[in-house]
């Protein structure tokens, strides 16, 4: 029997202390820091198992600054249990798979290397069934599942991405708590990847691999290409930066269309589980007293 997991607030609130050591303010020199992300770059050409979650969890602990968690153990439980079943289908079930709301209206998911997954409240409430939720954690975990973000780092074009996200490089390079400086501009690299982006194809491929695992799973093949129809043309302030990133829904739909074909409609029994989410829905609509 595997020991129990951190509940997905507490394990985030532990990742965050990872990287908020007090330190001397750095001082920074551009060049120097551009040529350290390349060799850093090139010293992690390829990824272990190891290093690919220390990865992710670095960047997940930038990521989660987007916005504040959201207060209801009840619904971080919830999405953590349904993330991990989701996964247990998957290629790669024994990664530390963890799942995290914020606190945030926009509508928005998104996957750290390693098995982090952190989606908003907005997306939640906008979604209309666990089969959908489903779907959507199946998308962001098949991005960790094929390794999409540890393929584009090693593609990436190191210094174009530092330059991209250079604040955010910066602020992580003086707040990180990285044994070594590759490690260090790896991270840089990663981060700036949000701001730029998969490639089309990766997340194609993570659409496509999102329905195979929610229904493998046992929900409803559709719930993804129903949650893609109810976030359509959807967006928001805070974070439209990683909105942008994704091909428009319309597009995902339509690919979904051509490569679903009718090879799931035997599976079109399968459940969608409405009550249970909107029992959630509830939760996270209702005002604290």
């Amino acid at each position: 029997m595997k020991k129990n997991l951190l509940t997905a607030a507490t394990l985030a609130v532990c990742l965050l202390a990872q990287t908020s050591d007090a330190a001397p303010e750095p001082q920074f020199n551009l060049n120097k820091l551009f040529k350290t992300a390349t060799d850093g770059a090139k010293a992690m050409k390829e990824f272990n198992e190891a290093e690919e979650i220390e990865l992710g969890q670095e960047v997940a602990a930038n990521l989660l600054s987007l916005g504040p968690l959201l207060d209801n153990q009840e619904v971080q439980a919830y999405v953590n249990r349904l993330g991990r079943w989701v996964t247990m289908h998957s290629e790669r079930p024994d990664l530390p798979w963890t799942f995290v709301v914020l606190d945030i209206a926009d509508a928005n998911a998104f996957a750290a290397p390693g098995g982090y997954i952190v989606i908003t409240k907005g997306l939640l409430l906008r979604l209309n069934s666990e089969a959908e939720l489903a779907g959507v954690l199946g998308h962001e975990a098949s991005h960790v599942v094929k390794k999409h973000h540890l393929s584009a780092i090693k593609k990436a074009d190191t210094t174009a991405f530092l330059k991209s996200g250079f604040d955010t490089a910066l602020e992580i390079s003086g707040k990180a708590n990285s044994k070594n400086k590759n490690i260090l501009a790896v991270l840089g690299t990663a981060i700036g990847l949000y701001g730029v982006g998969l490639d089309k194809d990766s997340e194609y491929e993570a659409d496509h691999m999102g329905v195979v695992l929610a229904t493998r799973a046992g929900y409803d093949p559709f719930g993804l290409p129903a949650a893609l129809q109810s976030i359509q043309g959807r967006s928001g302030s805070d974070l439209n930066l990683l909105l942008s990133t994704h091909p428009p829904a319309g597009d995902r739909l339509s690919r979904l269309d051509r490569v679903m074909g009718s090879k799931f409609d035997r599976y079109d029994n399968l459940p969608a589980v409405e009550d249970r989410f909107m029992n959630i829905k509830e939760l996270l609509s209702a005002k604290k007293k």
